[in-house]
């Protein structure tokens, strides 16, 4: 094995996690694109490679600890360490609490929150025997609030910032940073572009979040030196309400 270092990005979708793909791609770590399928992440694995930094796709279906387990494993074996890990699961549905099926509620928490032990477990594993480095787990205002509608989200929500939190207090003392965001707001994304049409044109007056400016935000907490470590940090547009 080379003298590579991975940054595994599970959620590489086509706004914030591409970005942060991209942002860690530019800090010349391999960007390691994970979603359901393979097919995925190509463009994205395509433009980050033509940018001149490199870049690998993987299908996982991160609710599977079989393949979460051996995503580690092939990672760590023919691309590099694994010098950062970013959970970035969606899972985001409203529905009033009489109409939320049995069904959703666990699809929802086998997304934001049980996927996000099953990374955080298999990124500590191969961290601790370094003693180094970073896992970010992607929050939202509903891992503070639980809004009307939102039980089954702010339920995974919750559930995977306390898992941050534990980790955070175990890990720490270990060389590996373990930090929390609050994404409060839209994100400069084609569903709020399509379904919130009054929301999206806030986005010339800075009014919902850039994908390329939160990643930024990632890529600081990485590099922060462990004197100064940011635990939980919360982004919002300037407009928002908090």
């Amino acid at each position: 094995m080379g003298m590579k270092q991975a940054a595994v990005i599970i959620g590489a979708g086509d706004a914030t996690g591409g970005a942060i793909a991209r942002r860690f791609a530019r800090g010349g770590l391999t960007a390691v694109c994970v979603r359901r399928t393979k097919e995925m992440v190509q463009p994205l694995v395509e433009e980050i490679r033509n940018a001149g930094r490199e870049a690998e796709g993987f299908g996982c279906d991160a609710r599977s600890e079989e393949e979460v387990i051996a995503l580690f494993d092939k990672v760590e074996a023919d691309i590099g360490a694994v010098q950062a890990v970013v959970f970035n699961i969606g899972a985001n549905v409203n529905y009033p609490i009489s109409e939320m099926t049995s069904r959703t509620y666990r699809k929802v928490w086998e997304m934001a929150a049980f996927a996000g032990f099953l990374t955080g477990r298999e990124a500590a594993r191969v961290m601790l025997p370094r003693q180094a480095g970073t896992i970010i787990f992607t929050g939202a205002t509903a891992s503070l609030r639980g809004g009307a509608g939102f039980s089954a989200f702010a339920g995974a929500k919750f559930a995977l910032r306390a898992l941050a939190q534990s980790m955070a207090r175990e890990l720490g003392p270990q060389g590996i940073h373990v930090a929390h965001t609050v994404i409060d707001g839209a994100i400069d994304t084609a569903f709020i572009r399509d379904n919130f049409p009054d929301r999206y044109a806030l986005k010339e007056k800075d009014g919902i979040l850039d994908p390329e400016a939160i990643a930024e935000n990632y890529w600081v907490l990485h590099n922060q030196p462990r004197s100064a470590w940011t635990h939980e940090l919360d982004l919002r547009p300037w407009i928002e309400k908090f």
